[in-house]
């Protein structure tokens, strides 16, 4: 474990700058009894609410004896309260980081972290890791690839699905609760920053959060409020081996951690946003997406993007105020750009197995900020199925099946609608080989009164029949398309007509593709 240079709640740790009293502990004589028990050099990491020992191989965390608006820490059984519910909420994300809960003994004046007696305070024990191993270095160092934001989904994926959901009654995550966050930070940032982007974005979440009271309370009564993380910047997550996660959640305030799966995942894009990275944060999104079915929460990710953006824009002036300098980004510029999008419009892709449909909207979908839909991992979906699982056990004239394929081209539809009402760029990929199948999508964009276009991927029949075999045997895809597959959509698709064409981008897959250019076009309707 290797400490973030700000707190779960920064916020709060701004306001409680120099009001802890002074401590029962002698920590230094606490770090020098450890680094005399181990034999290696110990190092203290100091927050607002914590010590942190470091000796090279383990951290210890030991809480403050603080009581503050937010938490209290001011009795021993508060603080060891608060270490087992840090080791238990942690453990979730990351178990083999999280060790356990040892006792602080001997005496305030000589404590220790080994021998016998009665114990004195507590402190949660955990690994050590790498300073590069926080994805905050790793982006400063240019060293955060999409292979890493891949792995950081799909575990948060995961983790918001497996989450307590709140109860019907919980007053976590209602429309008041979120609305009145969003306020109350807003009206502190006034008070402290005579700036004009400030009033500006409170009329934006004003006039937001009065149109989506109804959203947030669906959203709360569907059991989308869930024990999150509730602090997922990008010093709280961490590469540990061959695992992505993140670690130090909040575990002081319940509100601040059950809330909305959107509103925890919204930290990390905007995160990525502020720090000049909407490629990633685009991915992170999509990735995320692909593994929750979260599709209606779009509704509401750029609300909770934009608050995320405002606390920290406030931490940041409370930091000003204090003498502190600012080192990170301006987070009131991230807040004023996450408010605006780029606008609804409808893009579906077109092309046989091994077009390079998947390949190009990946791309596109970073370039463009846009949000994606994939036949493949929609219809693996269907069947219980994750997106690289064989279908094979089931049947794949099953899975393959006329009804399934109509189920899927449902689904996508569905999901599509929900993404342009709520204001995203969609890119539905998927084969679209029938002429009925793209006409139901461009239908939907006129509907909606979007734009409408196809991304008409195309290549060599012997190169098509060489990435598909290729494919097969990595086995790296969510497309279990086959030669023989291939060979049946070149009998009976169903060419582009005559207006299809004039409103489709075509890819040549022999030919380098320019994904920002292509991204300019289609989000010009050029």
């Amino acid at each position: 474990m290797q400490p973030s240079p700000q707190h779960a709640n920064p916020l709060h740790a701004a306001q409680a700058a120099g009001d802890a009293p002074p401590p029962p502990l002698d920590i230094d004589a606490l770090r020098r009894a450890l680094q005399a028990h181990t034999g290696r050099v110990v190092r203290c990491i100091e927050t607002h609410i914590s010590w942190v020992l470091l000796d090279g191989e383990q951290a210890w965390k030991i809480k403050k004896p603080v009581k503050l608006d937010f938490l209290d820490f001011s009795d021993r059984a508060h603080r060891h309260r608060a270490c087992l519910d840090e080791l238990r909420l942690n453990r979730r994300l990351a178990p083999d980081l999280y060790l356990d809960v040892v006792a602080v003994r001997g005496s305030a004046a000589a404590p220790r972290l080994h021998g016998s007696g009665a114990s004195i305070d507590w402190a949660v024990r955990m690994r050590q890791f790498a300073d590069d191993a926080l994805l905050g270095r790793r982006l400063a160092a240019g060293r955060l690839d999409g292979a890493t934001i891949d792995c950081l989904a799909s575990a948060l994926s995961a983790f918001h699905n497996d989450a307590a959901r709140a109860a019907a009654r919980s007053p976590h995550g209602t429309p008041r609760a979120v609305v009145g966050a969003t306020t109350d930070a807003l009206e502190r940032l006034a008070a402290r920053l005579d700036d004009p982007r400030v009033p500006a974005l409170a009329r934006w979440c004003e006039a937001s959060g009065r149109r989506l009271l109804p959203t947030f309370a669906q959203r709360h009564q569907q059991g989308w409020v869930r024990e999150g993380h509730g602090d997922l910047h990008l010093d709280n997550l961490v590469v540990l081996g061959d695992v992505v996660t993140a670690f130090d959640g909040v575990e002081f305030d319940p509100a601040l951690r059950w809330i909305d799966v959107q509103a925890d995942l919204a930290f990390a894009t905007m995160d990525l946003h502020a720090h000049g990275r909407p490629d990633l944060a685009a991915r992170l999104l999509d990735r995320w997406l692909e593994g929750t079915d979260d599709y209606a929460g779009l509704a509401v990710h750029r609300y909770y993007a934009v608050y995320r953006a405002v606390v920290r824009a406030l931490v940041a002036a409370i930091g000003g105020a204090e003498g502190l300098t600012a080192t990170g980004p301006d987070y009131l510029a991230a807040a004023s750009t996450l408010r605006e999008s780029p606008g609804a419009r409808l893009l579906i892709t077109h092309g046989v197995s091994g077009s390079g449909k998947s390949h190009v909207s990946a791309q596109l979908l970073e370039a463009a900020g846009a949000v994606r839909l994939r036949s493949d991992v929609v219809r693996k979906r269907l069947f219980g199925l994750h997106a690289l699982a064989s279908s094979a056990a089931l049947g794949r004239d099953l899975v393959y099946s006329t009804d399934a394929t109509r189920r899927t081209y449902a689904r996508l539809h569905e999901a599509a609608t929900l993404a342009l009402g709520a204001g995203w760029p969609v890119i539905v990929d998927a084969a679209f080989l029938r002429a009925a199948e793209r006409d139901a999508f461009h239908q939907l964009a006129r509907r909606l009164g979007v734009p409408f276009a196809i991304l008409d991927c195309r290549a060599d029949a012997t190169l098509l029949r060489t990435r598909v075999a290729a494919r097969q045997r990595r086995g790296d895809d969510a497309s279990e398309a086959d030669v023989a597959v291939l060979e049946r959509q070149f009998a009976w698709c169903e060419p582009l007509g005559s207006d299809e064409r004039a409103a489709s981008l075509v890819v040549d897959a022999a030919r380098p593709l320019d994904v920002d250019t292509l991204a300019a076009r289609w989000l010009s309707g050029r």
